[in-house]
């Protein structure tokens, strides 16, 4: 799953980073609120981290701008601002959730798992498709009711797929969900684990489309 930070104490910022991808996020991290604009308009991100004194532009700032743009991805925001009026004219001016710092990272990662459920419709941390369900808190995957193991990459790709079940996913596309920057994607990367979730969970779980991509059927 692939979040992006914007957040400006090189501390903390780089704990969290650490501390999310334990549980299986994604972290592509900025440190002002222009870069946060400019990522959150052009990027493919599944959800934000938004702090709120970013330098060079205020983190509010960024965010009005973007859903002014009608960009949707949700966003938590994270700082250290406690008073009931910043709250709420953070939620009112766009945000989907709230949290103080310091933060705990375990309640921070299931915020943003729920955020991501919400904004794909689903309520409930176990998501169902046919015959696989996940579990996106404890990351566990079953078929037909029988324990799956998949590594931490096909758990993420599966994910993907079911959050976006029906929906043809080009090969950019998920590799844009599964990858943070700077990291080096071998052309086929996504093909090898696609290959690997048909072989523990069945052939017919993806489909190719031909010169498209990949969809898991609903």
């Amino acid at each position: 799953m692939r979040v992006l930070m914007a957040e400006d104490d090189e501390t903390l910022g780089s704990g969290l980073k650490a501390g999310l991808a334990q549980h299986g996020f994604q972290v592509d991290w900025v440190r002002d609120g222009v870069a946060a604009e400019r990522e959150m308009l052009t990027q493919v991100h599944e959800v934000v981290i938004l702090d709120m004194g970013l330098p060079r532009q205020d983190g509010l700032v960024s965010l009005q701008k973007i859903r002014q743009k009608k960009i949707t991805t949700p966003v938590l925001i994270l700082t250290a601002q406690d008073a009931v009026s910043y709250r709420i004219k953070g939620l009112d001016t766009g945000a989907d959730d709230y949290l103080i710092k310091p933060v705990d990272l375990l309640e921070l990662a299931a915020r943003l798992r729920a955020l991501v459920r919400r904004a794909h419709g689903e309520i409930q941390s176990t998501v169902t498709v046919k015959d696989v369900k996940l579990n996106s808190t404890a990351r566990v995957v079953e078929l037909k009711g029988q324990p799956v193991d998949l590594s931490a990459r096909e758990f993420d790709l599966l994910f993907t797929f079911m959050m976006h079940a029906g929906q043809v996913l080009t090969r950019e596309q998920l590799e844009k969900h599964l990858y943070s920057w700077g990291t080096e994607v071998s052309s086929n990367t996504v093909e090898v684990h696609v290959y690997h979730l048909r072989r523990k969970l069945g052939n017919d779980v993806i489909q190719t489309i031909r010169g498209v991509g990949y969809v898991m059927p609903k």
